[in-house]
């Protein structure tokens, strides 16, 4: 009988099959292509089911499946097979649910997959022995172009900044007026009106207490490089992480010397330590200490169906690709609480999200 997932649940599976199927994986760059230098031979995908853990060992022409209650072997040219129908299923869909093509649910249950997105504590999708079985497994999360991906950063109003208002100090009917302005997506508008009307957002800092700790972790002053990111998004309209970037290079919000700009790189140095951060695992309201998670990188599946690896044994790879190909998006202003002047201790304030997500192309 037919079911149906989600082209994000579908790519999941897509990713464990293809890497199965083909018994290797070559790095990505920078730029999203193949580095021809580094293909790394996997040798075995361990995956976490609701009823435990399954082993899928490639021996030969065969992968030899091992769970509590399995131990079976599959010719691996199915996996191949079934990967190419998958692909095809989730390229022609325009629908974001897909309907499990003919012959995929029965394949599904012969290799003991029971459920499509992995049942991890852990936020890895898989965990993959390269060279041998028995080598150190290292964590992945599946990021794939061919579905909505999930935010590097969505961390809801405990991600947000506080913007102090300052100059002209405005009524209360004259806040009504600016929060009751425009539609309610409209930030922008609502921070030129208080300009206009004589007031200045002054930074402050980050709005939650362990968020602004974990930043710290970063550097002391980073709340402040983010949180003038997030006004340049909606001021000037730059979304890229890399743009934004050499924007705060000439904003210089830290006032720090130009020789630490320009030599030391430092700004673009503490951008992708943030964002690698993200990838291995800080969260905004989780205690940060430096310790990476279970993650240890991504695979990346492009719109064609191709695999593209990248972890932190190739630090500096993954931090460019972070770099380049991330950005900064606005999540739902009521459900994240910003956008609009508050009061606290009869002080107004004026807060902003930081939201960022992998770009799809």
């Amino acid at each position: 009988m037919a079911f149906e997932a989600t082209k994000r649940e579908w790519s999941e599976l897509y990713a464990f099959f293809r890497l199965l199927a083909d018994g290797y994986v070559y790095s990505g760059t920078s730029d999203i292509k193949k580095n021809e230098a580094i293909c790394w031979p996997v040798a075995m995908v361990q995956r976490e089911e609701h009823d435990g853990t399954r082993r899928y060992v490639i021996e030969g022409e065969n992968i030899h499946i091992i769970g509590e209650n399995v131990d079976k072997r599959i010719p691996r040219e199915d996996f191949s097979t079934v990967a190419d129908i998958v692909l095809d299923a989730v390229k022609r869909s325009k629908d974001m649910d897909v309907t499990s093509p003919e012959g995929v649910e029965e394949f599904l249950d012969e290799v003991a997959i029971y459920d499509l997105e992995a049942k991890t504590d852990d936020r890895t999708d898989f965990h993959v022995a390269f060279y041998h079985e028995h080598a150190p497994l290292v964590g992945f999360c599946v990021r794939s172009r061919l579905s909505p991906m999930f935010p590097l950063l969505d961390g809801g109003r405990t991600a947000n900044f506080k913007f102090e208002q300052t100059g002209v100090k405005f009524a209360t009917p004259t806040v009504n007026k600016i929060n009751a302005f425009g539609e309610e997506e409209d930030v922008c508008g609502r921070m030129l009106m208080i300009e206009r009307l004589g007031g200045n957002l002054k930074f402050n800092d980050a709005a939650d207490k362990i968020f602004r700790s974990n930043l710290g972790m970063i550097d002391l002053h980073f709340p402040r490089v983010l949180g003038e990111m997030c006004r340049a998004m909606h001021l000037e309209g730059i979304t890229r992480v890399s743009e934004l970037t050499d924007y705060m290079k000439q904003l210089n919000p830290l006032k720090i010397k130009e020789e630490l700009i320009t030599k030391h790189r430092y700004y673009e140095h503490k951008m992708k330590e943030f964002l690698l951060a993200l990838a291995l695992g800080m969260r905004p309201a989780k205690m940060y200490n430096g310790t990476d998670s279970a993650v240890a990188g991504f695979i990346l599946v492009d719109g064609a169906g191709e695999l593209y690896c990248y972890q932190k044994a190739e630090r500096q790879v993954f931090a460019d690709f972070l770099y380049y190909n991330t950005r900064l998006e606005k999540g739902p202003t009521a459900k994240d609480k910003y956008g609009y002047l508050e009061k606290e201790n009869g002080v107004y304030y004026f807060k902003l999200n930081l939201k960022i997500g992998l770009m799809k192309r």
